[in-house]
Parts: C-alpha cells; structure tokens; sequence
C-alpha cells in the first residue's frame, strides 16, 4: 500500500468534506481523519480538535492544485430581497435567507 500524506488540517469540518468530494471527484483517493473527534469539541484538548485529510504520496502535487484552484476569486452577489452583499460561495443571502438571484446580480 502507497505511503500517504497529511494534505490539509483543520478544525472545519464541511469544509473538509467538500475538499474530499472535489478530490475524489478528480480521482484522487482521499482519507478524512479525526472527524469523529469533532463531537468532543469543548472537552478534549485543542490539538485533538482537527480534522485531517490523507491523500496517497503519489498525488499530494495533484491535489494541492486542485485545492489552488478553489481559492479563486469568485464574485460576490447582491440579495434581490435586501440587497445585501453576499460571498459567492453562500446560496442563501447571510441577512435575510434569501435565495441566490443569478439573473439580478452583475
């Protein structure tokens, strides 16, 4: 079995999930460790608190590419309902719940 690398850690734990569906979705075999733990949060210690993903040493250059590609800027978007400004990555408008707009945003 190929040797494996701790690819990213942290205490996000949607996050690493969709990491690991865009890996994986590129072919890239993804390991989630420490998700468990995240039930423990407040009562064990901050280093156990982390959320860690495994890929195979073969394809650590791969994947951190893949995660580059992901911090591209995206435009942000304006709520039709409150016209609040909104992060690209939010599908609900963050002030009133407001459902993504396409069509109304420039």
């Amino acid at each position: 079995m190929e040797e494996r690398k701790c690819l990213v850690a942290g205490g996000n734990l949607l996050q690493a999930h969709t990491w690991k569906g865009l890996l994986e979705a590129c072919g890239i075999p993804v390991e989630l460790r420490g998700e468990a733990l995240m039930g423990g949060i407040g009562e064990l210690p901050v280093d156990m608190q982390t959320v860690e993903l495994w890929v195979p040493e073969s394809s650590i250059e791969a994947a951190k590419q893949q995660l580059c590609q992901l911090q591209a800027e995206q435009p942000k978007w304006q709520c039709v309902q409150c016209q609040e400004w909104n992060e690209a990555s939010f599908e609900l408008c963050w002030n009133c719940s407001a459902e993504c707009c396409e069509r109304h945003n420039d």
